[in-house]
């Protein structure tokens, strides 16, 4: 799909609303799904595995100008491809015992990874405002989690893991996009296809597969197809916003979304004890969210914007 130089705007608005909506339907989707299936891994292949059948029918069919397999772009990928994987399946792993109100304000300690990671890789010290919201951020999880009466450790230490996973990969993301040209169904569709050995051979060797096919009621078939085609979307609206936009922006996206979604997690799938202790910090939370989204936004002013004019960006 081309887009010229005036479209970037309306582009990079549709790149964030996109990624916003699908994020937020993923949480839910997921946390349904593993609510009456225990086989995240499968979960995750098999989204894997549809992304890379469909990207290579539409290339087939003419309907994405993405390249074929190239041997040195995928060699550049690798560690994408391990740090999403790992990312995904550390947070349906805490999914299955950390609600989502919780689940989202520890994914919020995202952008402070960010920065952290950014700050050492020579991108500058953070502004004051940018400082003290994400530390506002990081004080709602404390306080939260004192409140939480559902607080299981296991949980919480898989949802922490993928949040450096995440950083990791939404940083590598940006680096590939940006400087090696390539699309974001390219970065997709070498992600699918490097993943896809690695996973295969962890269901069978754990022994997920062939278990994980004995589910076959209709409710599970319907929430298995929805899974498996907002993982897709998600996949292509996260590469895009982050490479039409930047890594902080969809960290900001994932951040103001959340508003949204710790409000329907406290009455969707089985809902959350509601305490004075978790709700107050769960606020805290999400106003340093905001907060840190306002900032970074002002601090966006004052820089000159990026220019793109093709989301399929020429190699170099």
């Amino acid at each position: 799909m081309d887009f010229n130089t005036d479209s970037t705007p309306y582009l990079s608005l549709f790149a964030a609303l996109s990624y916003g909506a699908a994020s937020m339907g993923m949480v839910f989707i997921n946390k349904a799904m593993l609510m009456q299936y225990a086989h995240s891994m499968t979960l995750l292949t098999l989204q894997q595995l549809m992304t890379t059948l469909l990207i290579r029918f539409g290339r087939v069919m003419g309907y994405t100008k993405a390249r074929g397999f190239n041997v040195e772009a995928a060699k550049k990928l690798l560690l994408v491809s391990f740090f999403y994987n790992a990312n995904v399946a550390f947070a349906l792993a805490s999914l299955k015992g950390v609600n989502i109100p919780m689940y989202i304000a520890i994914k919020r300690l995202t952008p402070l990874a960010v920065l952290i990671v950014g700050f050492f890789s020579g991108k500058g010290r953070p502004t004051t405002q940018v400082t003290l919201s994400v530390i506002l951020t990081a004080a709602g999880v404390l306080i939260a989690a004192l409140g939480d009466f559902s607080f299981d450790l296991f949980g919480y230490s898989m949802a922490l893991t993928s949040v450096f996973f995440q950083t990791m990969y939404l940083v590598l993301v940006e680096k590939s996009g940006a400087e090696d040209g390539l699309s974001s169904v390219e970065i997709m569709f070498y992600n699918s296809v490097l993943s896809l050995p690695f996973l295969l051979f962890l269901i069978v060797f754990t022994g997920e597969f062939p278990n994980s096919m004995s589910s076959s009621s209709l409710s599970f078939s319907v929430i298995l197809f929805l899974s498996l085609v907002m993982g897709i979307v998600l996949n292509y609206t996260m590469f895009l916003c982050t490479i039409v936009n930047s890594a902080l922006t969809t960290t900001i996206v994932g951040v103001l979304k959340g508003v949204g979604s710790t409000t329907l997690g406290f009455v969707l799938l089985g809902g959350v004890e509601v305490h004075a202790l978790n709700v107050t910090g769960l606020v805290i939370n999400t106003l340093g969210g905001v907060w840190y989204s306002f900032a970074k936004y002002q601090q966006k002013k004052h820089k000159l914007p990026k220019v793109m004019t093709d989301v399929e960006v020429p190699r170099r």
